[in-house]
């Protein structure tokens, strides 16, 4: 059964979604979604554990004041509220991998696992795109500096849903609608980036993660977002990385079966 609640965290009251009980599985969002970019994987994971999802400040159904805040701290406010305190599996896409990475970190007594999609870590080198990708950003950015709101939301599905090695248009149907609906909002309540408290950098401290550790990344998404997740795999400790052919940066939208095997047999094989 799926239950909604609201966890306090400052002056945030943060939107989150539980699916079943047993070992606590969280997921963490990406930059362009809300919680439900992970609805299929939830009532899949939702049996035999308790899947949870909530959307981060700016996202989704979250409602919160102007204040500077943690990620890291909101995470473990809903982790509190929510689950029995055993160790939890974090499961990040994007934006969300890196608070997944910065979480273990900090506090690597209260997490069982990591499964990284297309993660982010600060304090990564700055990147750089073959000319073609670098022309497409451009169009991006000239998009982004009319303030035409829905114009930016479909060049945001050309990036990051598409996939800047995809074809425009690739994925269709309900997949793309949902990105829409999810990054619209998004846009509409514009996070003020700036408000986050940022953590130490943690790329150079990917070595002290020792948990077992998945990373997924799709083969039509940055080609330095694939180089980092490959890189993010050989330093941890106990990593492992896996390449979804024909997708870019939000698999579990394309291909939420796949993934939902993907995290199944993971969590499965890492449970004791």
């Amino acid at each position: 059964m799926r239950s909604s609640h609201l966890v306090q965290s400052g002056s945030a009251s943060l939107a989150v979604e539980s699916i079943g009980t047993g070992h606590p599985v969280i997921f963490l969002h990406a930059n362009v979604a809300d919680s439900r970019m992970w609805h299929a994987q939830m009532e899949s994971i939702g049996t035999g554990n308790m899947a949870i999802a909530y959307d981060r400040r700016g996202f989704g159904k979250t409602v919160t004041g102007p204040e500077r805040f943690s990620a890291v701290s909101d995470l473990m406010a809903v982790i509190d509220a929510i689950s029995d305190g055993t160790p939890a599996t974090l499961v990040g896409c994007s934006r969300g991998g890196r608070v997944a990475i910065d979480a273990a970190l900090h506090y690597p007594d209260r997490f069982h696992a990591l499964v990284l999609i297309a993660p982010s870590v600060s304090g990564f080198p700055a990147a750089t795109n073959p000319p073609e990708i670098e022309d497409l950003m451009q169009h991006a950015s000239e998009i982004e500096e009319t303030g035409d709101l829905d114009q930016v939301n479909a060049v945001k599905a050309r990036i990051w849903l598409d996939g800047p090695l995809g074809a425009e248009g690739r994925v269709e149907g309900d997949a793309r609608r949902l990105f829409l609906d999810m990054n619209g909002i998004a846009l509409r309540l514009a996070a003020d980036t700036k408000a986050e408290i940022e953590t130490a950098p943690a790329y150079h401290r990917l070595s002290e993660i020792a948990m077992p550790t998945l990373v997924i990344s799709g083969d039509l998404d940055f080609p330095f977002i694939q180089d980092r997740s490959r890189h993010i795999a050989e330093a941890v400790r106990n990593g492992s990385h896996h390449e979804v052919s024909g997708t870019a940066h939000l698999p579990s939208l394309e291909r939420p079966a796949e993934i939902t095997e993907l995290l199944t047999g993971f969590i499965s094989a890492n449970r004791t």
